[in-house]
């Protein structure tokens, strides 16, 4: 995979005596501890000046650089800043560590070691915290790049921070779960980054090594079992493509978990031209992320894999491309689909809920879940409607819905829930097939629309939609990744199956 080594991190009791950085936590309020007070007399005062009352970082993962005197071995000290300890969270923690890499790149420096003494206040463990700086660092060193000749090759020297400040034995263990979370995160983004020559339907199974080697089981549906099964929307949605659609499907079930899984559904569109309703050039431009949706499935299932998570999960990847050519799909076409309802086509560009369809269905009556759930880049509607801060959840359980919101809330990946009437049925009757796939006059409001016509392919399994467009990619660097792919709904989730298991 064309990324950033990755960082390694170390549990230490002690400042080792050959470390060149030192990162010093520093909280609002607390004094400086007795190791710390030691290591600002050596320095000559300089730590406990920083942190004086009048010139004391207040925004957590604020940063201050200090140059020791020639006598202290390390070269650099520098106080981060984490605020009041009655406000850490796990999300405001893994974005300092986020601003600490970026501090630490600028400055060159790829080993550390990050100092936490004990103080009175947070919610948090001092392994929790010390693990969500970590995360916050590997999220943001992970770098995506193809080029032979790279100006940032001097960038991705292998990183090495030592963690002091925890029992070891539980850092560990919070790393082990954290550093899952982190190759999901950059699993799915890898994926999403891929340029659509690199990955497609005929290449996808190649991408699922990693799941293989994590002990998850890949089965590969090739078109003619898609043909036999009655897959026909799938199947519609690639007719244009000389590469045919596929489902993957991610099997992983870990000790002593429930027969029934939990089901998650990705759409995996690997290019969308819009079809015979052909995008604008512009619209076209990032499509090679139109399957962000399976990015995120596959992820996940690394994700909970790799921390051997004692969950039953299957994994449903729709793959195709939607293209143009004398076999595409047209409008006004009547499809069947897997569930033998019929559909009547009014929109090629609306591929991504044919392709949900078949995959819900099949979901749903293969494997009866517990739960399904659906991630896909789906309908430009939700963007407009909530803009860059929410994606936007669909849900035929109101307890589901409220689980995924506050898992949401704590990783920010932020949901907001939106209706999902019986009265958008009315937009998706035809006089010739079972269901319209596209309401006459939706424009501005298409995304309900969308939810509703996949209720129809969910046979009364307790359901929710996510549909992530416009928050599959980002195009300038955040404190917790690059431009570029971003993971979307990968975190969110691995905190919402955590829960769940409790």
């Amino acid at each position: 995979m064309p990324q950033s080594p990755v960082p390694v991190f170390e549990p230490s009791d002690s400042i080792s005596a050959d470390t060149s950085v030192i990162v010093v936590i520093k909280v609002e309020g607390h004094p400086l501890s007795t190791r710390i007070s030691a290591l600002d007399e050596t320095m000559g005062g300089i730590i406990s000046r920083a942190c004086s009352v009048s010139a004391a970082p207040a925004e957590c993962g604020t940063c201050i650089d200090l140059s020791p005197p020639r006598d202290v071995p390390a070269r650099r000290v520098i106080i981060l800043a984490l605020g009041k300890a009655e406000c850490l969270s796990v999300l405001n923690l893994t974005s300092a560590g986020g601003k600490l890499a970026i501090h630490l790149e600028e400055r060159g420096e790829c080993e550390a070691t990050i100092l936490l003494e004990p103080f009175e206040g947070a919610s948090l463990s001092p392994e929790d915290i010390l693990a969500h700086l970590a995360l916050g660092i590997r999220l943001r060193r992970y770098r995506f790049d193809l080029r032979k000749v790279r100006p940032v090759a001097a960038l991705d020297s292998p990183w090495r921070l030592r963690l002091v400040g925890a029992d070891k034995a539980a850092l560990s263990s919070a790393l082990i779960r954290l550093n899952a979370v982190a190759e999901g995160v950059e699993y799915a983004r890898t994926l999403v980054n891929l340029p659509p020559n690199y990955l497609h339907p005929d290449s996808f199974a190649e991408y699922l090594e990693p799941l293989r080697n994590a002990g998850v089981e890949v089965e590969m549906l090739e078109a003619p079992e898609l043909q036999k099964l009655g897959a026909a929307a799938l199947l519609a949605v690639g007719s244009g493509s000389v590469r045919a659609p596929r489902i993957a499907v991610l099997r992983y079930r870990g000790e002593a978990s429930s027969d029934e899984p939990l089901a998650f559904v990705g759409k995996g569109v690997c290019f969308d031209s819009g079809g015979l309703s052909i995008k604008s050039e512009e619209s076209m431009f990032d499509m090679k992320a139109d399957m962000a949706g399976a990015a995120t499935v596959a992820g996940l299932i690394l994700s909970l894999a790799r921390q051997k998570s004692s969950v039953h999960v299957v994994g449903i990847l729709g793959i195709a491309e939607n293209l143009i050519s004398g076999q595409s799909f047209k409008p006004r076409d009547i499809i069947d689909t897997l569930s033998g309802q019929t559909v009547e086509v009014f929109d090629t560009d609306a591929e991504g809920r044919l392709v949900l369809a078949d995959c819900i269905y099949y979901a749903a009556t293969c494997f009866t879940p517990s739960v399904i759930v659906d991630v896909a880049t789906l309908t430009y509607s939700v963007e407009r409607g909530l803009g860059s801060v929410f994606a936007g959840l669909f849900s035929t359980h109101d307890a589901l819905a409220e689980q995924m919101i506050a898992a949401g809330e704590t990783v920010g990946e932020r949901l907001w829930r939106l209706p999902l009437d019986r009265g958008y049925d009315e937009g998706l009757k035809s006089p010739l097939a079972d269901l319209r796939h596209h309401a006459k006059s939706s424009e501005g409001g298409d995304a309900p629309f969308a939810a509703a016509f996949l209720r129809h392919f969910t046979e009364g399994c307790p359901w929710v939609h996510l549909d992530i467009a416009g928050k599959e990619i980002t195009d300038e660097d955040r404190p917790l990744g690059r431009q570029g792919a971003t993971a979307f709904g990968v975190q969110m989730l691995e905190e919402w199956v955590r829960r769940h298991l409790q």
